[in-house]
């Protein structure tokens, strides 16, 4: 039979099983799965709702009630298509979800454009969300920490936005590249250059400058590029890519290593492997064998299987860094307090890094 109150419009879980014939209780466990339900029941209450046009608990509802969206946003900088081109990103991603499939609730993906981050705000103030990761490099400011906090929702970055209402997962970003440069000291190099990932949302190409350092915005790379001066000194030359990725790399170490040979680096400090690669290549255009003519360290530690060179590297545990976002969201949606968390890395010595040619 047809309950009157469909033409009034959605038809609902009591609706169903008055048409069954069966408590409300009942009907539930038949869409829950949570219970035992004899089976000519649960037919009858299949059948009931087939008849109403019955698709299944309200999700809205459900999650008002449990107080729970059930999703957790993840802001990326700039568009996603160039997340999933980055390893490094993925790899992080990955360790993050294989913790929020534990808890379990579900990851939204969601852009933030350079130019423009309040169009995110708009986005993010029609969508339910439990929690916010900010996955991936980022400015220091950012007009989304406003809305969220307002919003009670809880927020963990890995650096970026410098905010202290953002929990962060850390790593020692100028002392790892330190570590890298003082790696090519030791092995006898003494004009060394980097290579560098965007400082700030306007994404210039060429040569960073004292300014160009003092009011960069990306705290990854601000950070890289000082502890590599702070090996190197102030004018140690750094240029700057518009865009992390292995094409802009290339272009970039042009104007390095088509210097005179008394004047090219025989060293160069990436920051990021997808960087490295790109020294690489530009290297091997100008006929320059590496490591012999020119070491080249990388950031990040993925797998490059592409690249006919192990990487000479700063390996920051990519996994394990999504992993740790994902228990201290975990950890703040059952209310318990988080704090900052800083992650080791390591230096991992692979064949693109020797003593230089005499």
């Amino acid at each position: 039979m047809t309950d009157s109150r469909q033409s009034e419009g959605r038809a609902t879980l009591r609706d169903v099983a008055r048409s069954a014939g069966v408590s409300t209780s009942t009907a539930s466990l038949v869409f829950s799965g949570k219970g035992p339900v004899a089976p000519a029941t649960l037919e009858r209450v299949r059948a009931a709702a087939v008849a109403l046009g019955y698709a299944g608990p309200d999700p809205l509802a459900s999650s008002l009630r449990a107080g729970r969206a059930g999703v957790v946003g993840v802001l990326v900088e700039g568009r996603l298509r160039d997340a999933f081109r980055d390893p490094f990103a993925v790899t992080i991603l990955d360790g993050l979800a294989a913790v929020l499939d534990t808890i379990p609730v579900g990851m939204l993906l969601l852009a933030q454009d350079i130019t423009d981050h309040g169009r995110a705000v708009a986005q993010l103030s029609t969508t339910a969300l439990d929690a916010v990761v900010f996955s991936l490099c980022g400015p220091d400011d950012n007009p989304a920490v406003d809305h969220l906090a307002a919003r009670g929702i809880p927020m963990i970055g890995t650096g970026a936005p410098a905010d202290p209402r953002v929990t962060q997962v850390l790593i020692d970003e100028r002392g790892a590249i330190a570590t890298a440069t003082d790696h090519l000291r030791s092995l006898g190099h003494e004009r060394i250059a980097m290579v560098a990932m965007p400082l700030s949302p306007d994404r210039r190409t060429g040569p960073v400058s004292e300014e160009r350092l003092r009011t960069a915005t990306y705290a990854d790379a601000r950070e890289r590029a000082h502890g590599f001066r702070s090996v190197m000194g102030a004018d140690a030359p750094i240029v700057e890519v518009p865009m992390p990725g292995v094409e802009e790399a290339r272009a970039a170490a042009a104007s390095l290593l088509d210097l005179p040979a008394d004047e090219r680096p025989t060293g160069i400090v990436a920051q990021s492997d997808l960087l490295a690669a790109g020294v690489i290549r530009a290297a091997e255009e100008r006929g320059l064998s590496v490591p012999e003519d020119l070491s080249v360290t990388g950031f990040d530690g993925i797998d490059l299987p592409w690249l006919a060179h192990t990487l000479t590297t700063i390996d920051q545990h990519a996994t394990a860094k999504g992993t740790r976002l994902g228990d201290l969201v975990a950890r703040a949606l059952t209310g318990e307090p988080i704090a900052d968390v800083t992650l080791p890395t390591a230096l991992r010595i692979g064949t693109t890094t020797a003593p230089p040619h005499p």
